[in-house]
């Protein structure tokens, strides 16, 4: 994943949608002794290892 400023929404949907998939039985992306979804999500996102591109709306 590039490093980009995400919005603090952008952040918690690229989080939240990880971690459901992780919830859902998908295999860490990176080696971590905790087994949260939700706190492997967030370190996935801060290493920027989580495939997920973020499309934006140019207002014309």
């Amino acid at each position: 994943m590039e490093k980009l400023n995400y919005t603090k929404y952008e952040r918690a949907r690229i989080i939240a949608a990880r971690a459901l998939q992780i919830a859902a039985g998908a295999k860490p992306l990176i080696k971590t002794k905790t087994t949260d979804p939700i706190k492997v999500a967030k370190l996935e996102f801060e290493k920027g290892v989580i495939p997920f591109k973020v499309l934006r709306r140019i207002e014309r």
